[in-house]
């Protein structure tokens, strides 16, 4: 304990209890743009980002409705308020995306995808980060979107009831991995160019694979 901040601790987290959400049920009153082809969209945005278990995805879609823009992060493990979720989503909102603060009405939206462990279904944590994206979406210009809650029973659209098995939050296990030399076909190798082939490439010597290191925040985006 250091000035009565503990160790490790964000100073913002004075309790552990979310004080700033919206309920499921205000949340699904509030006129909130049904997505378009839900599962496509889903599974592009796991594609992009592979998130685990505690991370978080922003997306920009725009007027008609593609994805546009997306960054995603894990957020301070002790920041349970929706204040403090909303800085976080403004913070990445502005490094992918110009604002539309300008315009008469909002013609993009912002879409939130949430992975994490734990049963299907709203949580107080899921109602704070919900309060989090109407907030940074109206500071940012933007029209609130849905929020995707992405658990090990699979993917869902809180408030409007659609859903999927996969992905699911342990999908990111199964993203490509590029640290193994991929072989020509089988009738490649039976010609007498592939054994040449293939002989050569036995014959290098063995290095070891480079692997990159991990990013604490992924972002992708076209202007």
């Amino acid at each position: 304990m250091i000035n009565g901040i503990g160790r490790g601790q964000s100073p913002l987290a004075r309790s552990s209890a979310p004080r700033r959400l919206l309920d499921l049920e205000t949340w699904t009153a509030s006129g909130i743009p049904l997505l378009r082809d839900p599962r496509d969209f889903v599974l592009e945005l796991h594609q992009r980002h592979l998130p685990q278990p505690g991370t978080v995805v922003i997306a920009v879609l725009d007027a008609v409705h593609h994805l546009s823009a997306s960054a995603s992060f894990t957020p301070w493990p002790h920041d349970t308020d929706g204040w403090q979720h909303r800085n976080a989503l403004l913070a990445h909102l502005r490094q992918i995306t110009p604002h539309d603060l300008r315009q008469p009405a909002p013609t993009r939206t912002a879409v939130l995808l949430r992975c994490r462990e734990g049963a299907p279904g709203w949580t107080e944590q899921d109602g704070a980060w919900m309060w989090a994206l109407r907030d940074a979406a109206v500071l940012h210009g933007l029209r609130c979107g849905s929020y995707v809650a992405l658990t090990p029973a699979g993917w869902q659209i809180l408030g409007d009831g659609r859903q999927g098995r996969n992905p699911h939050a342990g999908s990111w296990a199964d993203g490509p991995v590029h640290t193994v030399t991929e072989l020509p076909p089988r009738t490649a190798l039976d010609t007498p160019s592939g054994r040449r082939a293939l002989r050569q490439t036995s014959e290098r010597p063995w290095t070891p694979a480079r692997v990159a290191a991990i990013q604490p925040a992924r972002r992708t985006g076209t202007r």
